[in-house]
């Protein structure tokens, strides 16, 4: 049955918490309270009805999101995730970037995701390059150091908050699609079931049984493997930076971060050390690794995780087929470098999220325009991201004397040049992605009503015009008129109007 249950939050990346739901998950048994059992059959000239308006598979960061903004916009969602319930994901992403917190901030979680953590300021790579992120024009300067499930567990609170129905230990074998709806084969704890929905959205990982079941590829290869990762105590503090080095020799790289809480989150490649996944790792390798890449293992002690990993660079040709998207790790993946990952797919979830609704409430114009302009700025999105997080991996990776001598330049001129600099980090950051000249992220505004980004947590879209003006819209925009949240400039000297999309993007008006 479905269930409100909170997860809670694990000491460890794969702990299941000690509090046992009082029921068991997966797939209800009793009738939807949507639909009466005595219903008569649907006439064959009307659309088939649906037990949910959206149906999400998958209940990792990006997921959630999509649910709780669905949910939240008056819509039914329902989350099928092949976990049992309470087990978070293995937390490989650590870190939140400034975009992804820009878009917390517009669902009022961004404030209590960074209690949790520790933010940096300084990135610094290979020693030679440093990026002072505190220049980044956003309320959040800098990158915050936290395990994926601190990110899983707010997401879900307020998943369930909004309505979301979850269904754990619930894997899908298959789906169909038709004018009016997808239809999709379940397997959950009480056995087989089928689900009706408006929409189906993968976000279910690298291994995407909704890709699988659409035919897509996702052509690509392994970037890099036999990567280490442990998450430890340590006898010297080398400081509050996320530093990224490599060895003389370019046969080893390794990067620290820290929490914030005491423990540190360690990661390690030894190009002599190339090894299958399930070859048993301990905190000697990941020692010896870092006194390679960093001259030093730092004390490393008291690990309570350590896991053996490859990374691979893949993208899926399309996000949408039909009624049916994909996001997140279901349609792009790539190297932990620059810890993209994680962000990108929460971006992708809060783009696609508003379109879904405008269409699902009958509001948008064109719905199928509306719903191909997903794959139209998400895609480029991911491509970029495969080659920015591969390069850095490739000039950790550099093993020639020519090559490590052309990343040490690299380094330095990136460094020394600010706008290059400032590239680089909006790049990274999200803070630089734009969809178009027109089509452009916008900072925390300061309002007559407030922050831009307060206003954002309605969900939906804001219209701000010089004070004195009457507001119109354009019948193009997506949106039903009583919907829109009206602003003034504070300052009373831009005469300016702007149209801001829920997901904190201008729209052409």
């Amino acid at each position: 049955m479905s269930t409100t249950g909170t997860p809670g939050t694990p000491t460890s990346p794969d702990n299941t918490p000690d509090n046992t739901p009082n029921s068991s998950p997966g797939t209800s048994s009793h009738p939807s309270p949507h639909a009466s059992p005595s219903t008569p059959p649907t006439p064959p000239n009307l659309p088939t009805p649906s037990d949910t308006d959206v149906l999400v598979v998958g209940a990792g960061p990006t997921g959630l999101l999509l649910a709780g903004d669905l949910a939240a916009a008056g819509l039914r969602v329902t989350v099928a995730e092949r976990r049992p319930e309470g087990r978070s994901n293995l937390t490989r992403a650590f870190g939140v970037h400034a975009r992804t917190l820009e878009q917390l901030d517009a669902r009022g979680l961004a404030d209590e995701l960074i209690a949790t953590g520790t933010p940096i300021t300084d990135l610094r790579l290979f020693g030679r390059l440093s990026l002072d992120l505190s220049r980044l024009p956003s309320r959040f300067p800098f990158l915050l150091i936290t395990p994926q499930y601190e990110v899983e567990r707010l997401l879900h609170r307020r998943a369930l908050s909004t309505g979301v129905e979850f269904r754990y230990g619930t894997e899908l074998h298959g789906l169909s699609q038709d004018a009016d709806g997808v239809t999709a084969e379940l397997t959950g704890p009480d056995g087989p079931a089928t689900l009706r929905a408006r929409h189906l959205v993968g976000t279910d990982g690298v291994r995407s049984a909704v890709r699988s079941a659409l035919g897509l590829p996702f052509p690509g290869a392994s970037v890099i493997r036999s990567i280490v990762l442990a998450d430890v105590r340590l006898a010297k503090e080398p400081g509050r930076l996320l530093t990224v080095s490599a060895s003389p020799s370019g046969d080893a790289f390794a990067f620290v971060a820290p929490f914030g809480d005491g423990w540190y989150r360690v990661m390690g490649w030894d190009r002599r050390r190339q090894v299958a996944d399930d070859t048993p790792v301990d905190l000697d390798e990941v020692k010896a690794i870092a006194r390679k890449a960093l001259g030093d293992d730092l004390g490393m002690h008291d690990a309570r995780w350590i896991s053996r990993f490859h990374s691979d660079e893949r993208q899926a040709p399309a996000y949408r087929r039909g009624r049916v998207f994909l996001a997140g790790d279901a349609a792009h993946v790539h190297s932990p470098a620059g810890g993209q990952g994680m962000n990108t797919g929460l971006q992708d979830a809060a783009n696609l999220s508003w379109r879904l609704t405008a269409v699902l409430r009958g509001e948008a114009p064109d719905p199928e325009a509306l719903l191909d302009g997903y794959q139209a700025e998400r895609h480029p999105v991911g491509k970029k991201v495969l080659r920015s997080s591969g390069a850095i991996v490739r000039l950790a990776m550099a093993r020639t004397p020519l090559q490590r001598t052309a990343r040490d330049l690299a380094a330095r001129l990136l460094g020394g040049i600010r706008p290059a600099a400032a590239r680089a980090m909006g790049q990274i950051s999200g803070i630089g992605i734009a969809y178009g000249p027109r089509t452009r992220r916008v900072p925390d505004l300061k309002l007559r009503e407030g922050r831009l980004y307060e206003l954002l947590r309605a969900g939906e879209f804001v219209l701000i015009t010089p004070e004195g003006t009457t507001p119109t819209l354009p019948g193009t925009a997506p949106v039903a008129p009583d919907r829109v949240i009206h602003a003034t400039w504070a300052n009373p000297t831009r005469r300016d109007t702007l149209l801001i999309r829920p997901d904190g993007y201008t729209t052409p008006l």
